[in-house]
């Protein structure tokens, strides 16, 4: 079976999954980029705390890349039939993404000691939740890919068009939640 082609609908419209997917990632991009603007907006109004993110936040976007190209890389074995691969790669990204909110929490303690607590300053205030707002969708994410985990190991192993869409809706979000914390990283690092 050509796993290539959409499955034969009789028309060629996108999967109505994925349609929703994508509504879902565009009103999460519409949220991120209001509270881009709020952060920008007030920066301009003063009394704007200047401060480096710590080090763990630099570590844990490296992490959240690593583990969408490891969660590629795992759809890609699938696709092949390498169940070695799509398992032992799925699981990869799973304690990547683990590892990933433990460095972000770790990059709250670091603020924290640098003198940067939460409600110190508009400055802090807005790294704190725009970073635990991002943590939350990953946590959602890891949820998905605890999922995908329990039927890669819990039923046999078999390709097919239901377990396709549903393994490209997790590589989907994961690899939004992935560049969207890639441009938050860079815009908290930019906009300081």
């Amino acid at each position: 079976m050509d796993l290539t082609l959409e499955q034969n609908t009789g028309r060629n419209k996108i999967h109505p999954y994925k349609f929703a997917m994508w509504v879902g990632c565009a009103s999460l991009l519409m949220m991120f980029a209001s509270l881009s603007s709020a952060y920008i907006v007030r920066q301009a109004g003063g009394n704007w705390l200047e401060f480096t993110l710590p080090g763990e936040f630099t570590f844990s976007t490296l992490v959240i890349v690593l583990s969408s190209v490891t969660l590629h890389l795992s759809y890609l074995g699938y696709k092949k039939g390498n169940e070695q691969v799509y398992k032992g790669l799925m699981v990869a990204t799973f304690l990547l993404g683990m590892l990933f909110l433990v460095l972000q929490f770790e990059g709250w303690q670091a603020l924290k000691e640098n003198g940067v607590p939460f409600t110190l300053n508009p400055s802090g205030d807005f790294v704190y939740v725009i970073s635990w707002v991002h943590a939350a969708h990953l946590l959602g994410g890891l949820t998905v890919l605890a999922v995908a985990l329990i039927h890669a190991f819990g039923l046999p192993f078999k390709i097919n068009y239901k377990r396709k869409i549903r393994f490209e809706l997790t590589l989907t979000y994961w690899h939004f939640v992935d560049l969207l914390w890639v441009y938050l990283f860079l815009f908290l690092t930019l906009y300081r």
